[in-house]
């Protein structure tokens, strides 16, 4: 019955507009819309290269999500929209630009939508912008945000961006709905971003892990998810993407043992990671640091905590699939050896 109404929705979508079409979350989800013959709009920058979606069957828009003219132009012909671009950079912390194309991007994609009478509206948010919990007692869509003490403009910024969709689904016609993935594993990471961690165990860059931990899932997964809220997801409700929650050494255990080495053994106390943070931070501001610090005080203090979900509704509405996530690991592995980030 859910695949037959599921099938009957797609019948109905004419053509889907997707930003964010090239980066490791949106290259899955327009190959999850193809495969289901759904048409698909993808929203790039002229003169960037997107190789992750070369000689796919995809009509390709030109523009920018900050410039409503583009993305009027791109949205012609299209009934649903799958909005996954967004600025995701932790550095710095308070960012201008982070949160003019999170929240100005997203209202403008909404305003065109409600113009164009789109059907449905899906924003790919965060699992930061829930309630996190433990393992034993998980985070779930009605736990309130906790992230906001962390200082991140990425993140505050995505919440915001989540209030004006579920205000516009509260008030206007438009079928809208949110996604709230956690940390993905798969190929297609052209930046990287799981990848790095990968990257990083794989090369021995990590010394040790934290106290903290997060839930995680594979990318064709979140992908599935993310097309099945397009098509039945209940206008103005939240769903997490989410599959295993892991403490930092489970998951480096996991991806040391997928790409064959030794993970790392020094656990790092709180109080260090975040001294050795706070230095990062000020020596950069200081103009001793010549590149951004990677593990900046904010980051480090994310890493000292657990951000642990349940996917259970998501599992329950939108029969989101439960990968082990080794595969997305071995996936994200393999698609990094065959493209050169691995020699």
């Amino acid at each position: 019955m859910v695949q037959e109404f599921s099938y009957f929705c797609a019948l109905m979508l004419k053509r889907v507009l997707v930003t964010g079409a090239g980066g490791l979350l949106g290259s899955n989800i327009v190959r999850e819309l193809l495969k289901r013959g759904i048409a698909t709009t993808v929203l790039v920058r002229q003169g960037k290269r997107y190789p992750t979606l070369e000689n796919l069957d995809i009509r390709w828009a030109h523009g920018d999500i900050m410039e409503i003219d583009s993305v009027k132009a791109a949205m012609e012909g299209c009934d649903g929209v799958i909005h996954a671009a967004a600025e995701t950079s932790p550095w710095p912390s308070r960012s201008p630009r982070v949160r003019d194309v999170n929240i100005t991007g997203t209202r403008n994609l909404l305003e065109v939508a409600l113009d164009a009478d789109i059907a449905r509206f899906v924003f790919v948010s965060t699992a930061n912008t829930l309630g996190f919990g433990t393992k034993e007692n998980p985070g779930h869509e009605d736990v309130p945000c906790k992230s906001w003490g962390y200082g991140l403009d990425y993140m505050d910024s995505k919440y915001e961006a989540q209030e004006l969709v579920l205000a516009t689904a509260a008030k206007e016609k438009m079928a809208a709905v949110v996604v709230n993935p956690t940390f993905i594993f798969g190929p297609y990471d052209v930046k990287p971003n799981s990848g790095e961690m990968v990257l990083s165990i794989y090369k021995g860059k990590i010394p040790g892990y934290t106290a903290g931990g997060k839930n995680c899932i594979c990318a064709t997964d979140a992908a599935i998810g993310t097309v099945n809220a397009l098509l039945k997801g209940k206008s103005g409700e939240c769903y997490l993407l989410a599959n295993e929650n892991m403490t930092y050494r489970e998951l480096f255990e996991k991806i040391a043992k997928v790409v064959g080495v030794n993970p790392p053994k020094l656990f790092i106390p709180a109080f260090l990671a975040k001294t050795a943070g706070l230095a990062n931070t000020t020596l950069y501001n200081a103009g001793l640091l010549k590149k951004p610090p990677q593990l900046s005080l904010p980051v480090v203090r994310i890493s000292c905590d657990g951000h642990y979900f349940t996917a259970a509704k998501a599992i329950r509405e939108l029969d989101l699939p439960q990968t082990p996530v080794e595969q997305g690991i071995r996936e994200c592995f393999e698609w990094m050896k065959a493209n050169g980030y691995i020699s």
